[in-house]
């Protein structure tokens, strides 16, 4: 694992818990702020996947 796919993973937890925590408090703003940091998170974890996939084809 790369550092690109660790980072977005955490991103992706840190996303979940905003969004959690925006749906349970009525907070729409803290609820798309973790919308978003999931989605941010996914992006660089797929960088990372094509990262380590480059890495481990080459001769």
């Amino acid at each position: 694992m790369n550092k690109d796919q660790v980072k977005g993973v955490g991103e992706q937890v840190k996303g979940k818990v905003n969004e959690t925590v925006g749906k349970a408090t009525g907070n729409k703003s803290q609820e798309l702020k973790g919308d978003v940091q999931q989605g941010v998170g996914k992006a660089q974890k797929a960088a990372g996947d094509v990262r380590e996939d480059v890495k481990k084809n080459q001769p």
